[in-house]
């Protein structure tokens, strides 16, 4: 009941963008269970190969994001940039059935990845501008939820697909369908009333202009991302202890359905409580998660560190996001979100590579071990010496 009460409080644009970033999941999670099939099997790449692709995809996003939100702070409108990104990777993803090469795959990959550079930063900061201060965590947690929901029904679609004896390249290009569908919902974003005061001269975005407190915590998140392994090679992973392709693919919709459950309740609450304990908890999970991929030998181990998996990103994604809110000023909120973005994303190409590099050098084991490390360092500095000031709330 009472989160059901918070719900009804929330406006149409916060559940609109939900319905959105579900479509734009569920074309995005039918592909991506199987680029690591894809890339190591049917193209002949390897882990080195895989986790360029991810690293540069993101790497790639990670850029625009800090150029969309501060061209946000100057506009004032998100609608252009929602359109324009989830359009991108609407037309990009179907594409990748045509590769014949991995790097073919990596300029598709970038592409779609583009298309997110260009909507994150402008879609949270009209998402935060949309909902009072009290309402940031529960409207970031929604959003995560409606955004994980689309992350199940991608890769249960893949796992009856692949079940079915269809060819992966003809998987990749049915994520043309809800991918278009997404594109046509952006086409009712609208704008949240109230007036919006524009100084493109006065307006600014660069590093040094944001809060210190904000700036610390920017930090930390890009130094958990450095240690943050990409999905990839826990899919990877899990291929390699010994499930079945299908399964790989039912493991991730498993991930995707606890975060999905879990992201309203656990981000509501760091409305009430803060938002580091969950946070700093969060991440370390992620650091025992990396030793747990690092020791597992066994498939019912792995089912496990997905449950965690699928809890660290409730308790997580939609909290980071929250935070940068409650220390961003409000009218810098554009510039704040694409420099959250671009340090959090810049990390994922070097440390994709690095993982990856030390996967083929030595082993698995070694490539989690020192993700893990990366994790637990963050979590501790998050809580010693990055710690925003909590929010003011009324009452």
């Amino acid at each position: 009941m009472m989160f059901s009460g918070r719900l009804g409080a929330i406006p149409r644009t916060v559940w609109l963008l939900g319905a959105i970033s579900l479509l734009n999941d569920a074309a995005s999670e039918l592909v991506y269970p199987l680029l690591p099939l894809f890339v190591t099997s049917t193209l002949a790449g390897g882990p080195l190969a895989l986790g360029m692709v991810e690293g540069a995809a993101e790497a790639a996003a990670s850029m625009l994001k800090l150029v969309s939100g501060a061209w946000y702070d100057r506009l004032g409108r998100a609608r252009p940039f929602v359109v324009s990104g989830y359009g991108v990777a609407a037309f990009a993803r179907p594409v990748m059935a045509l590769a014949q090469a991995w790097p073919a795959v990596l300029c598709l990959r970038v592409a779609d990845r583009i298309g997110k550079g260009l909507r994150s930063a402008p879609r949270d900061a009209l998402l935060s501008r949309s909902v009072n201060p009290a309402q940031l965590g529960i409207a970031f947690g929604l959003h995560r939820a409606f955004d994980n929901t689309g992350a199940v029904v991608g890769p249960l679609l893949a796992a009856g697909l692949l079940a079915m004896d269809v060819p992966v390249r003809h998987i990749l290009a049915l994520a043309a369908v809800p991918g278009l569908l997404c594109l046509a919902l952006t086409m009712r974003v609208r704008e949240p009333p109230g007036p919006w005061h524009v100084d493109p001269v006065r307006r600014r975005w660069q590093w040094a202009s944001l809060p210190a407190p904000l700036r610390r915590l920017i930090l930390v998140v890009g130094l958990f991302s450095f240690g943050n392994v990409s999905s990839v090679f826990f899919l990877l992973r899990a291929s390699q202890i010994g499930l079945s392709p299908a399964r790989v693919a039912l493991l991730w919709s498993l991930v995707s359905a606890l975060a999905a459950l879990l992201s309203v309740p656990l981000s509501g609450w760091s409305d009430r409580i803060g938002r580091l304990p969950l946070l700093t908890g969060g991440w370390g999970l992620m650091g025992a998660l990396s030793l747990g991929f690092a020791m597992a030998t066994a498939p019912s181990t792995v089912w496990l560190l997905g449950v965690a998996l699928g809890v660290h990103l409730a308790a997580t994604d939609g909290v980071e996001r929250a935070l940068i809110g409650d220390v961003a000023a409000a009218d810098q909120r554009g510039s704040a979100y694409g420099w959250y973005h671009l340090v959090r994303g810049g990390m994922l190409l070097p440390a994709a590579a690095w993982i990856g590099a030390l996967w083929t050098a030595t082993n698995a084991r070694w490539a989690f071990f020192s993700a893990g490390a990366c994790a637990f360092a963050a979590a501790a500095l998050l809580r010693c010496w990055a710690r925003p000031s909590p929010p003011v709330r009324p009452g």
